[in-house]
């Protein structure tokens, strides 16, 4: 069980829960955490544009699955396919920032 006490801040929280930063464990959390922000992010745009996810598929060139996979944070995303169902299927820019 995690010791919560002493924790002052959400990085503080964040470490004890899944390690230092660079650690395997705090990494795939990173992961886990980059996955569902994109998810919900798509989610988001597509509901705003009105669109099912099978119609979002169609326009943007991919299968309804993979936009489930994408929605529900599961599974991989080539960037290239990412950048398409955002541009082709939703007529949005993706911008990226390195950190």
């Amino acid at each position: 069980m995690i010791d919560y006490s002493g924790i002052r801040d959400f990085d503080e929280l964040i470490e004890r829960e899944h390690g230092e930063i660079g650690s395997a464990s705090r990494n795939a959390y990173e992961e886990r955490a980059q996955m569902f922000i994109v998810s919900e992010m798509l989610k988001e745009a597509r509901k705003e544009a009105n669109l099912t996810q099978e119609q979002l598929a169609e326009r943007a060139g991919t299968k309804k699955s993979y936009i489930s996979k994408i929605e529900n944070a599961k599974g991989n995303i080539q960037l290239s396919t990412l950048i398409r169902i955002f541009e082709k299927g939703l007529n949005k820019r993706i911008g990226l920032t390195f950190l």
